[in-house]
């Protein structure tokens, strides 16, 4: 093997699963010496922990610290789990059609999952190029050496462990199966299953090679194809399976080596349907007691054709690999954080889709470089609750960057050794562990001491704590000093991203109304090219029949211009944008509510003093009526608004 002795920093024990012997499909079959390698017993429950382990273990070796892997399911666990306990950042691309139990699971462990609108095949291109762009190892499965190398430990266990089952008469008798089945996909098992008996039958420790049995879900069946058609290499195929941890429509070089390694044994590749595949799974259940995933029980399904075909003979031996039973993740167990473990990316631009909208002209580039944002992540540390939530709704505001909070040094400490952050925002005056000591532990850790940190605090400097400053921090705000949006353009200079669009006085730019419409808007009330004496008003609604009412009945008038927005970041951007005369907001939104607006309009010196006029759906609370300050002009309930006494309040409150 690649790695001659395991790190127990990383290993957890994997290897060695049980070799059971399925007594009930002997006798429902009517064939003895049915045998499961049960490689749900594995730490993460799936035989890739072989591959993760090694994979792993050899880029730790090698000083790797981040690493990138796209995956359909079972790998994208492993590699999570492992990556963790070596301190490896894991990016993981998954495509959309994986089920959101395993993307949960995976981001359980602290990978960063990239969710892609596309294939399990297009999902590995982003994530080549991603890996390309930011200099990052990407793990090439069955194409590196010690993925390839790790599955051959399965034949190794299957030879010892079916020799103590057929001969226990003969302690140290090895023994080959005639056949070996497995569920497959990209193929790396079989592939490394064949290795380590060739290298038995070598060493002399088997006396045959077992005929390979491969079974493909019918809706992504390429090597089955290919074979019966007599091709030597497979044609890609989209993939149309349930079976979605399945679902490689390329199989590549594999498919090469597994047609020979068939070819030369008497072996054979199958399709079976996805609901032959269900069938096997409620059987193996029912009457062994094996609960499987749709993706092992794939293998179940084409045991059953092979036996009811004749394709296995009477008598002859046969082991079937148990590849994988996911525990799945509740979705409670990241609450409203899901969010910020799980990222999408959509390159088609599919305007159903509820991923990241990249029309077709950006392509991947710009899809990648929208990408770049979403995975930035910015850790905001300081013990005013108020003041963290306000560097956050502001980054974000502008931009869609992550955005984690900590209370004091010790917090921050932990979050971003966990997150590992892309730019730190901290305070110098917090309980426990100051800033000063917080910037001394970053400094000082090799790992964290590349990250940029910009201070941000009310403290009075010393002379030598702006020399302490100089050498750890990127730059010093003093807090009520400076303009929010210029920390902002600063944060996004820093982190070498695009600059913040910013609409300057006497240049057009444009919004898009909910219903579509174009509406152009400067600062000098310059709409569609035509300057208007009348008023401007930013109205955050996301329900698209109540903002069109209230705008055809506000433009109606003659005296307003509106610029509509149907989420709260799109309405803090257009308010941080035009300054509008006035703000009519709904508090109900699907991305914050609208409390968090007021709470950041009134703690911008500039945004203070601009009315707003609440409508709510709901009777508000006495505490939340308290969290209304002086610049609410207005409360108004939405089942008994009138829409003409609404104008005659925005008419009054701009005279």
């Amino acid at each position: 093997l690649p790695i001659s002795v395991p790190n127990p920093e990383i290993s957890m024990g994997e290897g060695y699963t049980p070799l059971i012997r399925l007594y009930q499909y002997e006798r429902l079959y009517q064939h003895e010496h049915i045998y499961v390698k049960d490689e749900r017993h594995m730490p993460t429950n799936s035989f890739k922990d072989r591959q993760a382990t090694m994979s792993v273990t050899a880029m730790k070796q090698s000083g790797v610290t981040e690493c990138v892997l796209a995956s359909t399911g079972n790998a994208a666990v492993a590699y999570a789990a492992y990556c963790a306990r070596a301190g490896i950042k894991l990016w993981l691309f998954m495509s959309s059609l994986v089920p959101s139990e395993k993307m949960r699971e995976v981001a359980l462990y602290g990978a960063e999952v990239v969710k892609v609108s596309g294939t399990y095949d297009e999902t590995k291109k982003v994530a080549a190029e991603f890996a390309h762009r930011k200099g990052i190892v990407m793990d090439k499965g069955a194409r590196t050496i010690p993925a390839k190398e790790s599955m051959k430990t399965l034949g190794y266990e299957i030879a010892e462990q079916l020799g103590l089952k057929l001969h226990p008469e003969m302690p140290g008798k090895w023994a080959s199966p005639d056949w070996y089945l497995q569920a497959v996909s990209g193929g790396i098992g079989p592939l490394g299953v064949w290795k380590g008996f060739s290298e038995l039958l070598q060493m002399g420790l088997v006396d045959k090679m077992p005929k390979l049995g491969l079974i493909q879900a019918a809706g992504c069946a390429p090597m089955v194809k290919a074979l019966a058609e007599g091709q030597a290499t497979a044609e890609p195929v989209v993939p149309k399976t349930l079976i979605h941890v399945l679902a490689t429509g390329d199989p590549g070089h594999a498919y090469v080596l597994l047609r020979e390694a068939v070819l030369s044994n008497g072996g054979t590749m199958i399709a079976v349907e996805d609901g032959e595949t269900f069938h096997a799974m409620r059987l193996i259940a029912s009457r062994a007691g094996l609960s499987v995933e749709p993706a092992t029980a794939v293998a179940f399904a084409g045991l059953e054709k092979m036996l009811t075909e004749g394709i296995i003979a009477p008598n002859e031996t046969v082991v079937v690999n148990c590849s994988g039973h996911t525990l799945p993740a509740e979705s409670h167990v990241l609450g409203d954080q899901y969010d910020k473990y799980i990222l999408s990316l959509d390159t088609n631009g599919d305007p159903t889709s509820d991923t990241t909208k990249i029309t077709q002209e950006e392509g991947l580039g710009a899809a990648l470089q929208n990408l770049d944002e979403q995975v930035t992540t910015i850790v905001v540390v300081d013990d005013n609750p108020n003041d963290r939530r306000l560097i956050r709704r502001l980054l974000q505001s502008y931009k869609s960057y992550r955005v984690y909070e900590a209370r004091d040094g010790v917090e921050a400490l932990s979050v971003i050794q966990d997150r590992k952050p892309d730019l730190v925002v901290c305070d110098l005056t917090m309980p426990e562990m100051d800033g000063f000591t917080l910037l001394e532990h970053l400094k000082n850790d090799p790992n964290t001491a590349h990250i940029p940190v910009v201070v941000v605090s009310a403290k009075a400097l010393t002379l030598q704590d702006r020399k302490v400053l100089e050498t750890y921090s990127e730059s010093v705000w003093t807090k009520g000093g400076f303009e929010t949006r210029q920390l902002v353009d600063h944060v996004v200079n820093t982190l070498g991203h695009r600059p913040v669009q910013v609409i300057q006085p006497k240049k057009l730019a444009a919004t898009t109304t909910a219903t579509g419409e174009m509406a152009v808007v400067n600062q000098n009330n310059n709409v569609n090219g035509e300057t208007h004496d009348g008023h401007v008003i930013v109205m955050i609604e996301d329900n698209a029949i109540d903002a069109r009412l209230a705008r055809r009945m506000l433009s109606a008038d003659g005296d307003f211009h509106i610029i509509e927005a149907n989420t709260g970041r799109d309405g803090l951007k257009a308010i941080y944008n035009y300054h509008p005369d006035l703000i009519i907001l709904d508090l109900m939104l699907p991305d914050m509510d609208g409390f968090a607006i007021v709470e950041t309009l009134q703690n911008d010196v500039k945004l203070r003093d601009i009315p707003v006029i609440i409508i709510s759906a709901r009777e508000l609370t006495s505490d939340e009526r308290a969290r209304m300050q002086q610049n609410i002009r207005l409360i108004l309930e939405k089942t008994s608004l009138d829409r003409k006494e609404l104008l005659n309040i925005i008419k009054g409150e701009l005279s």
